[in-house]
C-alpha cells in the first residue's frame, strides 16, 4: 500500500492542476489550428509547406551527420525565408483577413434589429429587372458584366468608373452595355435599387482552374467575388450564356428563373414569420412609456 500511494505521489499529484480556461484555451488553439489547415489546403500555400517540410528532413538529417556548413546556411537564411513566405502568400493571407471581417461575427451573437425591411438589399422589381436585361441581352449576344454590392463596399471600384445614381432598369443595363456606346467597357456596379458607377474597372482572378475559354470579362467578374462579398452578374458577348459568380465560384449556363434564384438568395428579404422570431428593442416614446412590438 505504501509503494502504491508514492507512484502515486511521484506520477499523478505532481501533474499541474487544470482550471476550466485551460480547456477553453486548448478548444481554441484547437480550432484554429483546423481552420488554419484547411485555409492552407485550399490553397496554394498547400504546395508550399510540402516544400517546407522536405526542406526540414533535409535539415534534420544534416543535423543527424552533423553537416555544419549546411546548418550554418540555414540559421542564417531563416529570417529572408519567414518574409519571403509572407511575400508570396500576399493574396492569400489578405483574402483571408477579408473573408475573416465578413463573419459578422458579433452581429450573429447579438440579434438586435439592425432596421432591415421587407425589401432587403433590394427590391423584387429589381431582380426582375436584371434578369429582363440579362436575358435580353443574352439573345443578341451583347456582353455584360454587372456587380451587385452586399455588406462589403465597393466604393473603391467605383471610383474606376463614371458616376450614374440611376434606378435600375432593364432598358438603362441593356443601353449601357450597347455595343459602340461609351460606357459598354467595364463593370456595372449597383447598390440596393440604384446604379451607381459603370466602366468600373475590376482585379482579374488568377484562378488557374477556371476554364481557358473564359475572357477578361468572366475572369474580372470571379476577381471581384474573390476580394469581396459581392456577387456579379456576367453575359457573355460570344455565346451569350448567363453566369453567376460569388464566393470565387462561378456557376454557369443559367437562365432567366435560375437567375432571380440566385438574386433572391442574396436579397435577404426578411418573411413575416422571421419578424416574430426577431427580438426588436424600441426606444421610448415621447411619454417616457417603452412600446413592446
Amino acid at each position: 500500500m505504501q509503494q502504491i500511494h508514492e507512484i502515486m505521489e511521484r506520477y499523478f499529484w505532481r501533474l499541474p492542476s487544470i482550471i476550466w480556461t485551460d480547456i477553453v484555451e486548448i478548444a481554441i488553439i484547437s480550432f484554429l489550428i483546423y481552420h488554419i489547415l484547411v485555409w492552407v489546403k485550399n490553397t496554394k500555400a498547400w504546395s508550399l509547406l510540402k516544400g517546407v517540410v522536405v526542406i526540414a528532413i533535409f535539415l534534420v538529417l544534416a543535423g543527424l551527420f552533423k553537416m555544419n556548413t549546411i546548418l550554418w546556411i540555414a540559421q542564417n537564411i531563416v529570417g529572408i525565408a519567414a518574409t519571403a513566405i509572407i511575400v508570396i502568400l500576399q493574396p492569400e493571407l489578405r483574402r483571408a483577413l477579408e473573408e475573416l471581417g465578413r463573419k459578422n461575427i458579433i452581429s450573429s451573437l447579438i440579434p438586435f434589429d439592425s432596421g432591415k425591411t421587407e425589401v432587403g438589399l433590394f427590391s423584387d422589381r429589381t431582380i426582375n429587372e436584371i434578369a429582363k436585361a440579362c436575358v435580353e441581352m443574352g439573345k443578341v449576344k451583347t456582353g455584360a458584366l454587372i456587380v451587385i454590392e452586399r455588406s462589403q463596399s465597393l466604393a473603391e471600384y467605383e471610383r474606376t468608373g463614371i458616376d450614374i445614381d440611376g434606378i435600375v432598369s432593364s432598358q438603362l443595363l441593356i443601353n449601357i452595355f450597347e455595343h459602340n456606346t461609351p460606357l459598354h467597357d467595364g463593370a456595372v456596379i449597383i447598390r440596393e435599387n440604384r446604379v451607381t458607377s459603370a466602366t468600373c474597372y475590376l482585379p482579374l482572378s488568377d484562378n488557374m482552374a477556371l476554364s481557358k475559354e473564359l475572357g477578361t470579362r468572366h475572369r474580372a467578374g470571379v476577381g471581384i467575388s474573390e476580394a469581396t462579398d459581392s456577387l456579379t452578374v456576367i453575359v457573355s458577348e460570344e455565346t451569350g450564356r448567363i453566369s453567376v459568380a460569388m464566393e470565387g465560384k462561378l456557376d454557369r449556363n443559367l437562365d432567366g428563373e435560375a437567375l432571380k434564384e440566385r438574386l433572391r438568395k442574396i436579397q435577404d428579404k426578411q418573411q413575416p414569420e422571421e419578424k416574430k422570431k426577431v427580438k426588436r428593442w424600441k426606444g421610448r416614446k415621447k411619454n417616457g412609456k417603452e412600446t413592446d412590438q
